[in-house]
Parts: C-alpha cells; structure tokens; sequence
C-alpha cells in the first residue's frame, strides 16, 4: 500500500506547493480586500465542488461498487455501469450548475449575510457565475478519476489537477505583469476557473481512449445508479467536511472586513499536510479495504486502518507543531507581497496557529471514514460531519463575536475534533476496525518524537528568524526552508531511533510492486 499512497501523495504535493505559488499571485494582485473577500467566496464554492467530485470523495463511493459489480457480473457489466454513471453524473453536474447561475444571487446572500447592502455581494454574484463551468466540467472528471483509481492508475489521477493550477498561475502571473486593476482582474480569474475545468477533462479523456472503461455511455436513473447515489451522496458530503468547515466559518466571517479573505490564506497552508494524507487515503486506502470488507477479512480490515492511522498521524502531527511555530513567517513569506500587507500577514498567522489545531482531527477524520466508506456506510460518516457543522457555526456565532477571526478559526478546530470524536468512537464499537497492538506503540512514539521536533523547532525560530527579520523575502524564505528540513531530519531521525521507521523495510514495500487490480 505504501507505493500508491507515496504516487498520490507526490501528485498532491507538487499540486498544492502549485496552489500555493497561485495563491501567493492572488494575494499580492487581489489584497485582502472586498474584491478578494469575493473572488474567494466564489472559489471556495468551486473548491467545496471539487472536493465533493474529483478529489477522493465520490471516489470513496465509487470503486467499492465498481469493483462489486466487476467481480460478481464481470469487466463488461463493469464497463456499462461506469457509462451509465458518466452520462448521469455529467448530465446532473450540466443541469446543477445552470440552476445554480440563476440562483445564485440566493445562495450567496445566504453563505455570505455579512455581503448583504455592500458592492460585495454583487461581486462574489459575478465572480461565482463565471466559475460555473467548472462544476459541469466536475461531474465527468470525477467518474473518470475513481474509474482509473480503481484500475490502479493512480498517477493519472494524482497529476492531472496540476493543469487547474498551472493555468491560474499562468492568468495570474500575466495579470500582475499587466498591472490590471482588482475588479477586471478577478473577472478574467473567474472565467479562468472554468476553462481549467474543461482542461482536466481533455486531458483524461486524451488518456483513456481506447480503455473502454466506460461504455456505452448513457443517462440512466434504474435502480443500480439510484442506490450508487444513495450511497455516494451521503458520501460526498461527509468527505468534503474541512472544505464545509470553511465555508461555515465564512458565513460567519463575512460580517467581517477582509476575515474571509484571511480565512481562506490560512486554509491553504492546512490543506497541504490534509491533501497529501486524506486524497491518498480516498485513492488508495479505500480499494485496500473494500477488498478486506468483501472477502470478510478482519485482520487485514484492522490492518489497513492501523497503518493508515500511522501514517496520518505521522504527518499530521508534525505539521501541526510546524505551522503553529512557523504561522508568521510562513505567512509572510507566501502572501505579504503587493496588495497584502502586515496587518493582513499578522491577521492570517493568527488564524492559521488556531485553524492548526483541528489539523490531527481532520486526518483522523479522513482515515476513520474510510473504513466506513469501504462498508459502504455513508450515514455514520455523513452524521459525523453535520455534527461538525453545527458545532463550528455555533462556537463561531459565539466566538467571532467575542474575538473576530481567530475566534471562527477556534470554532472550525472544534467543528473538526466533533467529527474526529464522533467517527473514532462509532468505529471501534460498531464495525470490528480495531486499532493493533504494533499501531498503538508507533502512535505513542510518533507524538513523542512531534513533541521533541516541535519544541527544537521553537528554540531555534526564535533564535534565527529576528536575525534575518529585515532582510529581503528571498533570504527569508531560504532560512525558513533550511528551519523546516532540518525539522525534518530531526523527526525522521527520531522515527527511526525509536524504531518507527526502519528504511530497510520501508525501501522494500517501494521495490516491492503491488497492484490494485485485486
């Protein structure tokens, strides 16, 4: 399982250091602003889309069915099954997103109330209309990823978002250089989104001609794709819990100037170490245990979900520590540049050192609802996330009013861990998933060594990082990425000392291939 999840990982790494090059663009040319606050209530919708379809979600659903329906009716069945879902979920997507461009007007005085009597609102209206193609272009792309995920072609789909990215930067790169103004820049940005979309799904269909993995391609609603959106829906919506978390928060935050924009820069540096974990989670350890559930296979079901549970907590941890440590410099270093300035980067570390918090959770969380995913259970993990929303929108009622921002960055943490509680619990108790004597050790010894990182990462940020406070961005950013290797090798040091890696064995489960055709 390990050379998967290192593909995935590596997609989703190069795609958010990518996202993180756009963003960094789209701070120095939007600001923190109202024509930001805006654009990125719009994008957060497509964001919210995007996670909903084509990273890992609908995949959660997808492969355990498709997989049933090959082993039982065999690869032709399989095919036309996969085209009855195409056609529908591209026609659904289509008819979603006309509705949501008449309504949209609605939805977003309804997401953003705080937008309601300022040029705000009609800003965010436009920017969202113009981002709409994407969501059509969403549905088709998302089929086709759990298609090739569940043949185990895991690369394709851990790579082909890089176009989405590559794209904007390119927009956003130009828009700087032309010195457009913010409210022409955020149009030609929107319209970009959707013609990214189309992009990735060029690219995947160029790929899979000739495969047949889908054929004939029809709409059908009989009883099969109704059950398969019975149980993917649900899904959805509780694998996309981080991004809906963000979206409560900016439904708070909106009242407040400049918040969402905040909110949202802080994010991205949170769904970097989520990324990496939780879509290789949906690609890969959710085919590992769909296969543990159908051949009834409790060990290698408790299995699975031990050693995923190292692994997320093995890079959550840490990048806790790091990004609560290194909040304000990070911060700095990525978005203080044209239009976003001190108060903004001072603004946006807080938020991050808070929003950090319910980092671990949201790991779990991802790595727990697998395994109700590969049960086909989509109610457990679906509960688990409204709880959250209804804890995060009442801690932020509560909270943004007493400490602005950073109290609806709180609010998200505790939305998060709700969820984290909630699913660890019902996973232990209901469906045998039990966490290995091996895993529970490793556990133990993956906080030890976070703690003994993030305490000498302390130390020596604030004993470099004032050194070099007035020097220029450059030398900033090389000091903080020598302060975060060297944490690095402290940790992965201390893994191996303790005994938690041993890259004897881990070199092996590299060499060692392994297929997910099974």
């Amino acid at each position: 399982m390990i050379r998967p999840i290192l593909t995935v990982s590596a997609g989703t790494l190069t795609s958010r250091l990518l996202g993180f090059v756009r963003d960094a663009l789209v701070a120095a040319l939007l600001g923190a602003g109202a024509v930001a606050d805006a654009f990125l209530l719009a994008f957060q919708l497509v964001n919210v889309a995007r996670r909903l379809l084509t990273e890992g979600a609908l995949n959660a659903a997808l492969v355990p069915a498709w997989l049933r329906v090959r082993e039982h009716n065999g690869p032709v069945a399989a095919a036309a099954f996969a085209g009855r879902l195409l056609g529908t979920v591209a026609l659904a997507t289509l008819v979603l997103a006309l509705l949501l461009g008449v309504f949209m007007p609605l939805l977003i005085a309804l997401l953003a109330p705080g937008f309601l009597g300022h040029p705000t609102l009609a800003m965010a209206v436009r920017d969202a209309r113009l981002m709409l193609p994407y969501l059509a272009f969403a549905g088709p792309v998302a089929v086709m990823m759990g298609l090739f995920n569940a043949n185990g072609k895991v690369g394709l789909t851990a790579f082909s978002p890089l176009l989405f990215n590559i794209l904007l930067i390119t927009v956003t790169g130009a828009l700087l250089l032309w010195h457009a103004d913010e409210t022409r820049a955020a149009l030609i940005l929107s319209a970009t989104v959707g013609i990214a979309g189309l992009l990735q799904l060029g690219i995947l269909v160029f790929n899979g001609r000739g495969e047949r993995l889908a054929t004939p391609l029809r709409v059908s609603f009989d009883t099969a794709t109704r059950a398969f959106f019975a149980k993917a829906i649900p899904g959805m919506i509780a694998n996309s819990g981080p991004q809906l978390l963000i979206v409560i928060g900016a439904v708070v935050a909106s009242g407040m100037p400049s918040a969402v924009s905040w909110l949202y820069f802080a994010n991205r540096l949170i769904e970097l170490p989520l990324g990496i974990v939780g879509v290789a989670m949906g690609a890969v350890l959710v085919p590992e245990l769909a296969r543990a559930v159908r051949g009834d296979d409790r060990a290698a079901l408790s299995d699975a979900a031990s050693r995923g549970l190292e692994l997320a907590l093995g890079v959550a941890l840490p990048a806790t520590l790091g990004l609560i440590v290194l909040s304000g410099p990070i911060v700095r270093v990525l978005f203080e540049h044209g239009a976003f300035g001190a108060a903004d980067t001072a603004a946006t570390a807080q938020a991050l050192a808070l929003l950090a918090l319910g980092l671990p959770a949201q790991v779990l969380a991802k790595n727990w609802s697998a395994a109700f995913f590969a049960r086909e259970d989509t109610r457990t993990p679906l509960l688990a996330t409204l709880l959250a929303l209804a804890v995060a929108l009442a801690a932020a009622l509560l909270l943004g009013r007493l400490f602005g921002a950073a109290g609806v960055a709180v609010a998200i943490a505790l939305g998060a861990w709700s969820n984290a509680a909630l699913l660890l619990g019902r996973g232990l108790s209901r469906f045998g998933v039990t966490v290995d004597p091996v895993a529970r050790r490793r556990v133990a010894l993956i906080v030890l060594a976070a703690g003994v990182m993030g305490g000498l990462l302390a130390l020596k940020a604030a004993f470099v990082l004032p050194l070099v406070a007035q020097a220029s961005t450059l030398v900033q950013a090389a000091v903080l990425g020598v302060l975060i290797a060297g944490a690095l090798i402290i940790y992965a040091a201390l893994l191996m000392l303790f005994g938690v890696v041993r890259p004897a064995a881990a070199l092996g489960a590299l060499r060692r291939p392994r297929g997910l055709r099974g």
